[in-house]
């Protein structure tokens, strides 16, 4: 899953039991990110999770966390 999160690209995906993130940087290379997803988490809270761990990044133009794909 990709998210666009307050204008940083994020990308999750289910590895065994465990939420790994990366980051997508504008030289489209994903680098491991600097936080971690509880493993319990479903893939329908991805996003609130994110918004949650995120808000205070929000700024006008970039008030919104949303998935991309």
């Amino acid at each position: 899953m990709e998210f666009d999160v307050f204008g940083r690209r994020i990308i999750v995906e289910r590895q065994g039991d465990a939420w790994m993130s990366f980051e997508l940087g504008d030289d489209g290379k994903r680098r491991a990110a600097d936080f971690v997803l509880p493993p319990d988490l479903s893939e329908d809270d991805v996003e609130q999770c994110l918004a949650d761990l995120f808000h205070e990044a929000a700024r006008p133009g970039r008030s919104v966390v949303r998935r991309v794909r």
